[in-house]
């Protein structure tokens, strides 16, 4: 894979030694650790926690957290190298770290005052707990200002009450940022934020859901039930929930589009590899055009879609407006990864119906970055938002 390019629009996208060497770590950790045991995560339905320790270890679970809190130090293009080396061995164990990564680590650096990061983002950077989100509930999802679940000041702390549902990480998480009403007429300007920690009483894990896809990571329905958080577990403002929400979201679809890159190539390598392999009417499939066509479409493809992640990514980096580039990003590389899976199954044939070969696991799990963290129709209202505005 090429690490120097250049975009149309003067982004110069030559990778640091520091980006080059984080690649690398994440290559060969994929390579090595996740990629032979990809098969039982997804069959056993578990991400093994020595490989979410390893990958602490690596600096991954923290990856552009400070150092002084425990974190790499490192950048949002970074993030997004080391998240399509780990999806393209394992979806499951990307959506692990990423759901850490983005949607808690992220915020409570952007949101949190000193005293919660000192608490809170220290320990989650260094990966001795693991995080989660809580946005979505049972009646809504993509309209999160619909959300049900309700915050009541009382005294010195606040109460929650209501479930959140399909939360990635919800029964494994040790810190959940929860989100929550505290009036429904204001919609969306009365959403607060709070940080809540497992184990805290009335807060348990509900339902774990039984999924197509990204078996090995656990999808949870959380509840809460007179749920008492003290004050200063307020994330950011009250009434600022929403807007935390909609700039974590910003931010997270862009390691959703590298996981989709990271599927999207594991299609393609082993569809090429077998392709190399299979014989049929005497001679190997690789040499009929017509499998050469699915496969120079599928590298094309992801090659394009890497580039929009990296340029969004890069953009967040300078700290400029990404997101129009976040939401394009995301939208074209799951339309890419969706593709290339159905293309690998269609070269494998009907061995790529079986659970014996990787086919099948990159169809089911390349489904749902179309889906989470803003579905593909949500992506074309941002995108068509944003280029209103000009």
């Amino acid at each position: 894979m090429a690490t120097t390019t250049e975009t149309a629009t003067g982004f110069d996208l030559a990778l640091s030694e520091e980006q080059e060497l984080a690649q690398r770590t994440a290559r060969d950790f994929a390579r090595e650790k996740v990629l032979p045991r990809a098969h039982d995560i997804d069959e056993q339905g578990k991400v093994p926690r020595e490989l979410i320790t390893e990958m602490a270890s690596l600096g991954f679970l923290g990856i552009y957290a400070p150092e002084s809190y425990g974190g790499a130090g490192l950048d949002a293009l970074s993030y997004a190298l080391v998240s399509e080396e780990i999806n393209r061995a394992c979806a499951s164990t990307g959506v692990v770290m990423s759901s850490h990564v983005s949607l808690v680590v992220d915020p409570l650096l952007h949101y949190g005052s000193d005293a919660q990061k000192d608490r809170f983002l220290r320990p989650l950077a260094t990966g001795a707990k693991l995080g989660c989100f809580a946005l979505s509930e049972p009646a809504s999802g993509s309209d999160a200002a619909a959300m049900r679940t309700s915050a009541r000041r009382d005294g010195d702390g606040w109460v929650l009450n209501g479930t959140k549902n399909f939360i990635t990480n919800g029964a494994s998480a040790d810190i959940a940022i929860v989100f929550a009403q505290m009036d429904p007429k204001a919609r969306h300007r009365g959403i607060a934020a709070f940080i809540v920690e497992k184990g805290t009483p009335g807060f348990s894990v509900g339902k774990l859901e039984h999924k197509l896809g990204i078996r090995g990571s656990d999808t949870a329905q959380l509840n809460f039930q007179d749920c008492r958080v003290p004050a200063a577990n307020l994330l950011g403002e009250a009434g600022a929930g929403f807007k935390i929400a909609l700039s974590t979201l910003d931010g997270g679809r862009i390691s959703i589009a590298a996981q989709a890159v990271g599927i999207a190539r594991a299609c393609l390598e082993d569809s090429l590899a077998y392709a190399k392999e299979r014989e049929a009417f005497g001679k190997k499939i690789v040499e009929f055009q017509a499998i050469q066509w699915k496969l120079a479409d599928m590298a094309t493809e992801i090659d394009a879609a890497r580039l929009l992640v990296w340029r969004a990514a890069t953009l967040k980096d300078r700290g400029e407006d990404h997101i129009l580039a976040a939401a394009q990003a995301k939208l074209f590389a799951s339309d890419v990864a969706v593709r290339a899976a159905r293309e690998c199954v269609q070269i494998f044939g009907g061995y790529g119906y079986l659970t014996d070969f990787p086919a099948e696991r990159h169809y089911r799990d390349a489904k749902i970055t179309e889906i989470y963290e803003g579905t593909s129709e949500i992506m074309n209202l941002v995108i068509a938002e944003e280029i209103l505005k000009e």
